[in-house]
């Protein structure tokens, strides 16, 4: 085995970082963020597969383009689930939420 091997032990990379991110006590945040990141560019991939301008998902959401564009903002925290489920189920998705145990 090489030096290198015996020092660094190979470990997966996600429970590693996410190690990291709770030891700088960042986790929950940093959690947060990428998943309302993922969801705001997949309600905006469906948008754009569907051809729909951010207009008509306004209007069909039956709120201001404004609104829309925070929904769509990944840094945006100001959404609701509410409105969440709501577009989601304008581009025949739906939301899914579910409690796990702490580690």
């Amino acid at each position: 085995m090489s030096a290198a091997k015996k020092h660094h032990p190979v470990s997966p990379i996600g429970s590693s970082f996410e190690a990291f991110l709770q030891e700088q006590g960042i986790l929950e945040e940093t959690t947060e963020h990428a998943i309302k990141a993922v969801l705001a560019w997949q309600l905006a991939q469906e948008m754009k597969r569907r051809k729909m301008t951010k207009t008509v998902m306004a209007k069909r959401l039956a709120t201001s383009r404004s609104q829309l564009d925070r929904l769509l903002d990944p840094n945006s925290e100001a959404v609701t689930l509410a409105t969440l489920k709501k577009a989601a189920a304008l581009i025949g998705k739906k939301v899914r939420l579910e409690l796990v145990d702490i580690a």
